[in-house]
């Protein structure tokens, strides 16, 4: 701290003190000779203070007056009303306590809430409210005493399941085993579902319900009541080439057929998994990167994530196939020129070659030339090797090639092949 301030401080404190007579008003507030901060004036109050008299509750006649409206007492028509509800103690026991409680005890000593969020009641317990209450339990506490059963157990638990299961108006005695067979695989012909739907044991003994399992039963598609109520939506012009519904909305957003749709060429290029640490541990999640092509000019490419590796495989190449996009190709074999694209750090060029030259590439970017129709071309990346950049990188290029028509245009000339007109069309 400087030293001058406080020295000068003193210096207009004594010149204040000699110009003015003793009798003069104090001087003000100077900034204390000490390093500590100054302490802050007395904060007011948020709310303005509220006096008994301005609420009106002080006197005994505005008490009263306040007990009456708030807390009326039961017309004789609302006791015809309950008297018509409850039985003569019911209604004994209501005047009782109603008696007992003085209106003026509640105005006085009482809380009524006004904000938006009070209960809708006073003392009503025959309703339940989240907020203050409890759940009520519905089932019976466990049995302490439950135990797993012994193998011993099982197996009387079995027999006693297959002792139901036999018919008892059936009379097997002298029978041979042939017709007990045929009694049998007609009145005991259960689907695989229901059996294990029917059928599947109780692990405890002692329990004060049927005992959960960890693995809950499939109800399967031949149940009772679940036969016919869940269906894919199957389209008949498939050709049953898509049971399962899987590229049902892929044809109504691309207007391809299930046929259009295989034959199209899907390859997963890049797969990463990435784990979220969470308090329940790691949980992995598989990222994969596809593309698409149908092998005459268009190409799409595709990412999709998911806990399961075969979830984001499909959505993947569903979103390739999806997001298909046309190329232009010289003579169906390579590019026009030379492009070049970057992604991140990741510079991918690409240059157009003669014919027989052949794919010269890095094995993805190799597979996107390959699905998209190119035989003739050399491409490098000069900078960053990223498997997803690269990709990202080829696609951008190949779908930014300038056309030469619209250059040409632009010139003001024409665009003349001369492979094609002085050379009788395409050399290969």
């Amino acid at each position: 701290m400087s030293v001058a301030r406080p020295a000068r401080c003193l210096l207009s404190r004594r010149l204040a003190a000699a110009a003015k007579p003793a009798a003069a008003a104090p001087s003000k507030c100077h900034a204390p000779f000490h390093t500590s901060a100054q302490l802050a004036a007395r904060r007011r109050p948020r709310f303005k203070s509220i006096r008994a008299e301005e609420i009106g509750l002080v006197t005994p006649e505005k008490v009263e007056e306040f007990s009456k409206q708030k807390f009326p007492q039961y017309s004789p028509e609302e006791m015809e009303v309950l008297r018509t509800r409850y039985t003569p103690e019911q209604m004994a026991a209501l005047e009782a306590g109603e008696a007992a409680i003085d209106p003026k005890d509640l105005t006085i000593q009482g809380r009524l809430r006004r904000d938006p969020y009070r209960l809708p009641y006073l003392d009503d317990f025959s309703k339940i409210y989240p907020i203050i209450d409890k759940r009520p339990k519905t089932a019976p506490p466990p049995n302490p005493n439950a135990r797993f059963m012994t193998e011993e157990e099982h197996v009387e638990d079995l027999s006693k399941r297959l002792e139901n299961l036999i018919p008892k108006d059936v009379n097997f005695e002298g029978m041979s085993n042939d017709d007990i067979q045929k009694v049998l695989s007609k009145r005991i012909d259960l689907p695989l579902e229901e059996a294990k739907y029917f059928l599947e044991p109780e692990a405890m003994v002692k329990t004060n319900g049927p005992s959960n399992s960890a693995l809950a039963p499939s109800l399967g598609k031949k149940l009772a009541g679940v036969v016919g109520m869940y269906k894919p939506p199957v389209d008949p012009a498939d050709d049953g080439k898509d049971d399962q519904g899987i590229y049902q909305d892929l044809k109504r957003r691309t207007g391809l057929s299930v046929q259009d749709i295989l034959n199209i060429t899907t390859k997963i290029l890049v797969i990463r998994f990435v784990d979220n640490q969470t308090r329940l541990g790691k949980i992995r999640r598989a990222w994969i990167l596809a593309i698409a092509g149908n092998g005459n000019g268009r190409l799409g490419i595709g990412e999709a994530k998911s806990v399961e590796i075969a979830v984001a495989r499909q959505k993947a190449k569903l979103l390739a196939v999806q997001n298909m996009q046309p190329v232009r190709r010289y003579e169906d074999r390579t590019i026009y020129g030379t492009v070049r694209a970057k992604v991140g750090a990741t510079v991918v060029q690409i240059d157009a070659r003669p014919p027989g030259f052949g794919l010269r590439a890095s094995h993805r970017l190799f597979e996107i030339f390959r699905s998209v129709g190119i035989h003739d071309i050399a491409a490098k990346m000069p900078r960053s090797r990223n498997p997803m950049n690269s990709v990202k990188a080829c696609v951008k290029a190949l779908q930014s090639q300038k056309d030469p028509n619209e250059l040409a245009i632009g010139r003001g000339k024409k665009f003349v092949d001369v492979r094609k007109v002085y050379y009788g069309g395409n050399v290969y």
